[in-house]
């Protein structure tokens, strides 16, 4: 749509096409209410987007979020989205060494098989036997919390009356999460693969008094009630290509290039007003759904901005010839890569990278996770690429915060992933770099983002992630009913940074879209 097409007045305009503005947008057009995406970009889909980022290779790969848990089916359902995950066969492997020996742990390809992986990492069925009891735990607290990020924010008495075990909310909503992974496994590794759940894209030891790392656990494994981490078929871009079909099928109007400057409002009616390469406009509203960060709502109304929370990754896109052998010659790397492949992650690792960031330095050893996107749906990948054994790697650096990139981005960028891909060759049998595709000029198929480049590229303060520190699904002061309202009656927040927010969920969308109706 043209900006000259904008109608003077909406019932409702959001700021910011990414998913969670899509799905807003979707909910109330199809409610019958007049709605206007207003986005920046010259394309919808913020984060949550497919691209080619190799020249003449066409490799169409998830380039900032990658994997799909938090969505709810509700939403997909409702909004009849033309949209499909798969499950991935492997859910995780981590290869270690022990006794001198390349070895790992397989979860995946049934009970019996990750019971015998277990046995023989520990040398014995404790360990089996207690992560058997850890996930059903979690899984318990999956199928009651889950439905709630949908409806109107619960008390904290109430979500713990809904869990409905006092042992599994002391372990997730009360003491740190490193205690009760301590009290469960004895194994290091073990323990470092739970641990990991906790630090996606969040700078936090496991005994973390502010619990940050729990609230990260909670969002990670309470997924659709399963805690499943699926693959978007089609990439990510799927799915916001999917919501912005829907919203303009309901009527929305969507329009890209224009970058909202200034909300203001009265409580009852707004004005926007935005910039475009041929000018500046203003669109009225009843209602502004802001599908930003905090700090953006705050500059849009001309509020003091808090401040930004810390982002902590380094996100690695990959575009391989094939994938590399690992020393661990017992697993197939179809199978190794096909789940989460975790590279420095045991307990003591993750501690000791926690500490060296916390002191000013990059992890000696960077822990990562790896996952091949492809294994699971080679569409994103055009047939002849298929055909040649081409591969995806998508890589997640923890306890990389955005302090260590301050002075030097760039050096600190090529330093840390000259490290993080040493790591990853310390288990295979041949370096990752001699698996590397070319592009049309001959350049290895590579590229990396630190904090800082997600900051510039995407607007994420402080380039997290989650837009800021997550919080529990539970009304706290000035949450509001459903975690997305403001200081003013008709501006709401429905992107990442609302209560409930982070990952691509649509659920603080969802929530804003019901606040409006009136529900």
């Amino acid at each position: 749509m043209r900006a000259h097409d904008l109608l003077d007045r909406y019932d409702t305009v959001i700021v910011g096409g990414g998913h969670n503005g899509l799905v807003a947008a979707a909910y109330l057009a199809r409610a019958g209410r007049t709605v206007a995406v207003l986005e920046r970009l010259g394309a919808t889909g913020g984060a949550a987007v497919s691209t080619r980022p190799f020249p003449g290779v066409d490799a169409r790969l998830s380039r900032y979020s990658y994997l799909v848990s938090l969505l709810p089916k509700k939403i997909v359902r409702d909004l009849e989205l033309r949209f499909a995950t798969r499950t991935r066969t492997v859910s995780s492997y981590t290869p270690t060494v022990r006794d001198g020996r390349a070895t790992g742990l397989l979860v995946g390809g049934g009970a019996g098989r990750t019971r015998e992986a277990f046995a023989r990492l520990t040398g014995g069925e404790r360990e089996y036997a207690a992560w058997e009891r850890f996930y059903e735990t979690t899984r318990h607290v999956a199928e009651r919390v889950f439905p709630t990020l949908t409806e109107p924010l619960p008390t904290r008495d109430a979500l713990r009356e809904r869990v409905g075990d006092d042992a599994a909310w002391r372990l997730l909503f009360e003491q740190p999460i490193g205690v009760g992974i301590e009290e469960c496994f004895t194994d290091d590794l073990v323990r470092g693969v739970v641990l990991t759940d906790a630090l996606i894209g969040t700078f936090a030891d496991a005994h973390d008094p502010t619990l940050a790392q729990n609230r990260c656990f909670l969002y990670h494994v309470i997924g659709n009630g399963t805690g499943d981490w699926d693959v978007p078929v089609g990439g990510m871009g799927a799915l916001t290509d999917a919501l912005a079909d829907a919203a303009r099928t309901a009527g929305a109007h969507l329009v890209t290039g224009h970058e909202v400057t200034r909300i203001e409002t009265d409580g009852s009616a707004a004005e926007v007003t935005y910039r475009t390469d041929s000018g500046d406009g203003t669109v009225a509203a009843a209602h502004v759904l802001v599908n930003a960060s905090p700090q953006d709502l705050a500059r849009l109304l001309g509020d003091v901005p808090p401040a930004p929370a810390e982002g902590a990754q380094l996100k690695v896109n990959m575009l391989l010839e094939r994938l590399p052998r690992l020393k661990d010659t017992s697993v197939d790397p179809r199978e190794a890569f096909a789940g989460t492949f975790h590279v420095a992650e045991g307990y003591g690792e993750l501690a000791t990278a926690y500490a060296e960031a916390a002191a000013g330095a990059l992890p000696s050893a960077p822990p990562s996770e790896i996952y091949c996107h492809s294994l699971t749906d080679p569409t994103i990948l055009a047939p002849d690429l298929v055909e040649r054994g081409y591969q995806t790697l998508t890589l997640f650096g923890l306890h990389t915060p955005a302090r260590l990139f301050t002075a030097d981005n760039d050096r600190a960028r090529a330093d840390l992933l000259q490290a993080t891909l040493a790591q990853l060759n310390t288990h295979l049998a041949e370096p990752i770099e001699d698996c590397l595709a070319q592009d049309a000029d001959g350049r290895p198929c590579i590229e990396a983002k630190t904090p800082l480049d997600l900051e510039r590229d995407l607007r994420l303060p402080g380039g997290n992630i989650f837009h800021r520190a997550l919080s529990f699904p539970y009304e706290q002061d000035g949450t509001g009913r459903w975690g997305v309202e403001t200081a003013h009656p008709n501006v709401l927040l429905c992107g990442a940074g609302a209560v409930r927010g982070g990952g691509v969920s649509g659920i603080p969308g969802h929530n804003a879209a019901m606040a409006v109706l009136g529900h």
